[in-house]
Order: structure tokens, then sequence, then C-alpha cells
């Protein structure tokens, strides 16, 4: 499982560190073989203006489910065809680097600095300047609709 966040930096050939940390776990889930894709929520395609990284174990585990959604529905297939559609496959060399494909680059907005955001089975990767937008937002919201769906978690 992956928590916690780190900035990274994205280099002149489109290339970022796995920060140590989580390199080892990286290797050990899946032979350093990740996918990327752009993040999809209630409110759209990319509109957190972030990328998706998730292991290969997983990414096959999240195909399993969307599988099984209908192409006849209109928000299934759309899921579908920007999450799987934008999908690629990356590969952790050995100093940890992962070459991001400029398609993905773009669409996320990522330039110099980004942060890497752990979300347990997968990360999300930031353009630094929309990640401090969005946590500044979750620090000035006091709206907690929808929090009782959760059911017994607790904070």
């Amino acid at each position: 499982m992956f928590t916690g966040n780190a900035t990274v930096n994205l280099d002149e050939k489109g290339r970022f560190a796995i920060p140590t940390r989580y390199r080892d776990r990286v290797q050990e889930l899946c032979a350093c073989k990740l996918i990327v894709t752009v993040a999809i929520n209630e409110r759209g395609v990319g509109v957190d203006g972030c990328l998706w990284i998730y292991p290969l174990p997983a990414w096959e585990e999240l195909l399993k489910t969307i599988s099984k959604l209908s192409d006849l529905n209109r928000k299934a297939l759309k899921l579908k065809r920007f999450l799987i559609g934008y999908a690629a496959d990356c590969e952790m060399d050995t100093q940890g680097r992962v070459l991001l494909p400029e398609m993905l680059r773009k669409f996320a907005r990522l330039d110099k600095k980004m942060i890497l955001v752990g979300q347990l089975n997968r990360f999300e990767l930031w353009n630094e300047d929309d990640w401090l937008k969005e946590e500044a937002d979750f620090k000035d919201n006091d709206d907690i609709e929808g929090l009782e769906s959760l059911g017994d978690l607790s904070f």
C-alpha cells in the first residue's frame, strides 16, 4: 500500500524518479511495470488535473471490474474510453525513474515540480500548483456532505 506524498521533479526527457521509500514495494508488486492513465472522478475525466499510476497487478484487477460494465451505459463507456484509452505502459528503470508519455504530461499540465501522492493501491501524480490548490480547497472546505455514506469510518 502506498501512503504519504513527495515532491518529485520532471526532467527534460519527461522522466521523474519514484521516491526511494516506494521503490522496493514497486519492484516487489509488479517487477517495475506500471500503468499511467488520466484521473477520473464523478465530475468527469481529468478534472482533478492529475494522473493515476498503477502497479500492473492493481491495474489488471481494475480492468476486471471495468470489463463488467456495459458499453450501453454512456457513463461506463466514457469511463472505459478515457481510463483505458489513455493508459500507457511505463516501467521504472534501475535508477527508479519513470518516463511519462508526452500526451499524458500535457493532459495533466505537468511541468518541473510535481507531487506524487500515495493512494493505497496506486499513486496520483499532480502538477505542484494544482496540488496546492486542491490542498487549499480541502483545508478551506467545511462541506462534509456525503461522509455519512462511509458508515462506521471514524476520523
